[in-house]
């Protein structure tokens, strides 16, 4: 899962070595935490918000039967666009 997000996202941001994910398995869900550099944000989020969704679409069908989350994260930690 982390390896497909990074496919997704690194080709589309300027700062592709900040780049951060964070995995969190269960049995039944997949989450993961996206933070980009500040410059990038706006990239990964797309116009209103396409990108993102896209990404978590293409995210959600490779997880089956388990859900999958993905949130993009602020510089701070807090969860700057949830799903």
């Amino acid at each position: 899962m982390e390896a497909l997000v990074r496919h997704l996202v690194e080709p589309i941001v300027s700062h592709a070595d900040a780049v951060s994910l964070n995995l969190i398995e269960g049995e039944a869900v997949v989450a993961l935490e996206l933070r980009v550099h500040d410059d990038d944000r706006a990239a990964v989020e797309g116009e209103k918000g396409r990108t993102l969704r896209s990404i978590r679409a293409v995210l959600s069908a490779a997880a089956g039967k388990r859900k999958a989350t993905l949130d993009l994260l602020g510089p701070e930690g807090g969860a700057g666009d949830e799903e």
